[in-house]
């Protein structure tokens, strides 16, 4: 019996999760008789032919359902072909991942203006120098300006990228390598305006317009790029300067970062402006003298997803864990509030939280849940609102009840590795460079390089595929970067350690032990995959790599996903000349002139791939045979004999 075999057959806690703590509260949770993702994804079977792209609803002529024999051949009522509806699905979710995070971009843009006029409680610019480097990307002056005046034209030209008023180009378009920005411009993949590529991909998709597979596809990429070189890049940026530029930190993470005998409120979600208040309130004096006399020894505050990343990589506040984890949090009884803006929050959480004392409390004015309680979030009062929210949770102390069971385990973790923190770490204060990365990559004692990112999905084993392949590369020397809920399930696990050279390669482990870096980088959240394209530019910009992202010897990897921000991701890498791994299932796998353009056409037009694989050891052969065929072509695939040089040699140098 094969492995996937096994698992379908095994029902018990233990194909749900390789994390214990998952393990113990999944056992507490049917022991209870509590519904949990985890129970609900054996309930509800995929459907099969929407799952691989046969289903199109775009209409009520449909659905339209292309299976049966000869189901490449059929069409749908409207005549489109198989190709067609793969193409526009594939668009759509696109498109849909790109509205999610670049929503979020502009909402950080809008909080910087803001800040800049004087308008919000709270906030400040931390991070002045890096105003002014972005200031300086944008093209705009800043010689003789009061610093609240770049900022205001740094927050104005972000939100001319969102509205589309920017130009005929995203201003960030220009952080790409020369050879890239010429690529996007010969086949009209270069991104206009966030809103502009959105809309203009829901248009193309509506029945009766585009029909075309790759003139759809294509759309995808422009609008994917519209994400990773505008809005979730200037989101990265943006919150960089308001929040400060992470630096390297030490932390933990999993449910045992929960205290018994504190206040415990959880930060779940994707926007950093709510978590950063309700950071300071936590830490203010006289909150933490009210929770003390409700009996409470303090306040506790820990992460769930990309919020918990943003509150870790600046603040070292501990991440409770992944996507998968939000509920689980709740079945220890410890939660006094849980705080959710937008992303990832399962509608589940307020029937579950209403079965123990946990306050389910929504921010946004985007999201709204049945039954929780609401308080609206908005910059102006932000400090008093993040106080009120804090003292919710300390008021519902007194209702946690006797049946508490948090489950003692943690992983130690180092967060924030900024592309900023890189440089400097490769070359110092003085000589900030990724000379040393190229050089080691060309050398050999470091393969490659590879992003494993993104999210969770009960349909898989939790963590899995994820902690698998971070151990693998690492031991055949390929350096992993890693965001999002991947990044949390690493440091679960305790991967993101230094101790973890003890398993690399002997070439990574050398490199990193004279760096002082760990093997595996914590990058941040997902909106901050943006880091890891400026990453491969400089790189590329260093020299010694090729003249393009497409030459580099990297990949990207997202074992678990199972949203459209992931797929939009992964669009906008491959469209940037990564090759791009996706695990669980291919959501057009039906569609078979989809897949070949995605993988074959892109490949020839852009230099990067998007294709799928569920087996964990067909993605880590894959990804591996990529890496050494650029190496190949950049003719660096041959070990090379290391010479000490002596004094004569050096003469002759």
């Amino acid at each position: 019996m094969s492995d996937s075999e096994e698992k379908k057959k095994d029902k018990t806690p233990r194909a749900k999760s390789i994390d214990p703590a998952a393990l113990e509260m999944i056992d507490r949770a049917e022991s209870a008789g509590l519904s949990t993702v985890f129970s609900r994804v054996d309930e509800m079977k995929a459907c099969p032919i929407g799952a691989a792209g046969s289903c199109c609803s775009l209409c009520a002529m449909g659905p339209c359902r292309l299976v049966g024999k000869g189901a490449e051949e059929k069409t749908g009522i409207c005549g489109a072909t198989h190709g067609t509806i793969g193409a526009r699905l594939m668009a759509r979710a696109i498109a849909g991942g790109v509205a999610a995070h670049s929503d979020h971009g502009r909402d950080i843009a809008r909080t910087l203006l803001a800040v800049a006029k004087g308008h919000v409680q709270g906030f400040t610019i931390k991070d002045p120098d890096k105003l002014y480097r972005v200031a300086e990307m944008m093209d705009i002056a800043t010689e003789g300006k009061e610093l609240n005046d770049v900022a205001a034209a740094v927050a104005q030209r972000a939100l001319d990228n969102f509205n589309g008023t920017a130009g005929d180009e995203l201003t960030y378009v220009n952080r790409a390598p020369g050879k890239r920005q010429e690529i996007w411009r010969k086949y009209g993949l270069t991104p206009r305006g966030v809103d502009r590529e959105v809309v203009e991909s829901m248009h193309r998709t509506h029945v009766g317009v585009d029909q075309d597979a790759e003139h759809i596809l294509d759309q995808g990429m422009r609008t994917s790029l519209a994400d990773g070189w505008g809005g979730a890049m200037l989101a990265t940026d943006l919150s960089d300067v308001l929040f400060g530029t992470p630096k390297p930190l030490i932390s933990q993470a999993n449910l045992g970062v929960l205290k018994e005998d504190q206040v415990n409120i959880i930060v779940h979600g994707h926007e950093p402006t709510l978590s950063e208040m309700i950071v300071a309130a936590s830490q203010d004096p006289e909150l933490i003298e009210y929770a003390k006399s409700k009996g409470a020894a303090g306040i506790n505050l820990a992460g769930i997803c990309c919020t918990a990343n943003e509150v870790l990589m600046r603040h070292g506040i501990p991440p409770a864990g992944n996507f998968l984890h939000q509920e689980l949090a709740i079945i220890t009884g410890a939660v006094e509030a849980m705080v959710v803006d937008v992303q990832c929050v399962l509608q589940a959480l307020q029937p579950l939280a209403e079965k123990f004392h946990t306050k389910l409390i929504t921010t946004s004015p985007k999201a709204k849940i049945p039954g929780a309680t609401h308080v609206e979030f908005d910059e102006e009062h932000a400090l008093d609102t993040a106080k009120e929210i804090v003292r919710m949770g300390i008021d519902n102390y007194a209702n946690r009840g006797g049946d508490v069971a948090i489950p003692q385990y943690t992983g130690d973790l180092v967060a924030g590795f900024s592309h900023e923190y890189i440089n400097y770490m490769l070359g110092g204060k003085y000589r900030a460079s990724f000379r040393p990365l190229n050089d080691n990559i060309i050398n050999g004692r470091i393969q490659g390089a590879v992003a494993i990112v993104g999210c969770n999905n009960p349909r898989v084993t939790q963590d899995e595929g994820i902690i698998y392949l971070v151990r693998e590369l690492i031991k055949r020397d390929v350096l992993v970067v890693q965001t999002g809920c991947a990044a949390h399930a690493s440091g679960k696990h305790g991967l993101l350690v230094p101790e973890m050279m003890e398993i690399a390669g002997d070439g990574l482990r050398e490199v990193c032990e004279a760096v002082g870096m760990p093997p595996v980088l914590h990058l941040g959240s997902c909106v901050d995959n943006s880091r890891i394209m400026t990453i491969l530019s400089q790189v590329v910009e260093e020299g010694g790599l090729g003249d393009d992202i497409s030459d580099l010897p990297v990949a990207g990897i997202c074992p678990e996903y199972y949203c459209e921000k992931a797929l939009a991701i992964g669009t906008y890498a491959a469209a940037s000349g990564v090759y791009v791994v996706f695990g669980v299932r291919n959501p057009v796998g039906d569609c078979t002139e989809v897949v070949d353009i995605m993988s074959g056409g892109w490949e020839e037009k852009v230099g990067g791939q998007l294709v799928f694989e569920p087996d964990y050891e067909k993605i880590l052969e894959m990804v591996m045979n990529r890496i050494q065929e650029k190496r190949k072509a950049l003719g660096i695939h041959e070990e090379k004999e290391r010479v000490l040089f002596d004094m004569a040699a050096r003469r002759e140098l």
